[in-house]
């Protein structure tokens, strides 16, 4: 069983908006990348406005950063208020500018998306220890029985593997059955379009390092237990593997997505060791991002 976890509420709600200011900027950034390469004379107002929002974003998570008291709580949330929507609008502004990018990211887009997600959440993580005093072998169990933790997360990657690929055609299956045409995977796209091998070490990177570690942080180490410990065990176990695979914005990967999500919460609980299913979803995404790689690369 996972143990109680000193999370706060407060806290827990400041670094899931933190994450999305990130992703938000994250987003302006892609743009960046795909106006400048794309437009021959681009609009500086352009470049203003991200710059404007980029700045506007950036004081809403110095804003977010420290807990709140009651004295200073109005005139904080007026002044963040203030911030985030120049910020988002200005954001907004800037991609109408940009336009409609071409479907799907290409590899440098993910690349972005992953660090201003992933990478970003783990950077936000800590400060969230910080903010409850305690060490990350504390708060995720990392020093309980590790060796049988690494063990278990590998062999539970590979039983579920076969599942997911079953359940992945199943689902296309279904979709094209109801005349919805199955969406490729950003991955498979940016390894198909992807112009060196620079790139794909970077994917793999992120897909098999960062997305795992802060994924399984995030909804299995701190929204799982907060939302159980608040009474509410089956919402807690049902709604963190729904939210799972909602955010990855693929509805062809959802299912077995969201399975997987289960049955990693379910490891979690009987090893109270959160390098159970990190190592799981580490192992998972490696031999799809292989197995999507030689497709690629040898097809034909």
């Amino acid at each position: 069983m996972v143990s109680a976890k000193p999370w706060k509420l407060d806290a827990i709600v400041r670094l899931i908006l933190s994450v999305v200011l990130c992703v938000f900027a994250g987003s302006l950034i892609g743009s960046v990348l795909y106006y400048t390469g794309a437009s021959s004379k681009p609009n500086p107002w352009f470049y203003v406005l991200v710059a404007g929002a980029l700045g506007a974003l950036g004081a809403t998570l110095v804003l977010l950063r420290k807990p709140w008291s009651v004295d200073e709580f109005m005139p904080r949330v007026l002044i963040l208020l203030f911030t985030f929507y120049t910020g988002f609008l200005l954001g907004l502004w800037a991609e109408k500018i940009a336009g409609e990018p071409p479907a799907g990211m290409n590899a440098g887009q993910i690349l972005i998306a992953g660090i201003s997600f992933q990478g970003a959440a783990l950077l936000l993580i800590n400060q969230f220890l910080r903010e409850h005093g305690i060490s990350w072998a504390e708060a995720f169990g990392f020093d309980r029985r590790w060796r049988h933790a690494l063990l278990v997360g590998a062999v539970l990657a590979c039983l579920y593997l076969p599942v997911g690929w079953y359940l992945q055609r199943a689902s296309a299956q279904v979709m094209e059955h109801w005349r919805i045409k199955p969406e490729e995977q950003q991955a498979v796209r940016a390894l198909r379009t992807t112009g060196g091998w620079s790139y794909g070490v970077a994917l793999g990177l992120v897909a098999i390092v960062l997305a795992p570690a802060a994924e399984e942080i995030l909804f299995r180490g701190i929204l799982y237990p907060a939302i159980k410990q608040a009474g509410f065990p089956r919402l807690a176990l049902w709604g963190t593997a729904l939210l799972f695979a909602v955010v990855h914005f693929n509805l062809a990967i959802g299912v077995p997505l969201f399975v997987l999500a289960l049955v990693l919460t379910l490891l979690y609980e009987q090893t109270n060791n959160l390098l159970a299913p990190m190592t799981a979803h580490a192992l998972f995404n490696a031999l799809n991002f292989a197995r999507l790689y030689f497709e690629q690369r040898y097809a034909g």
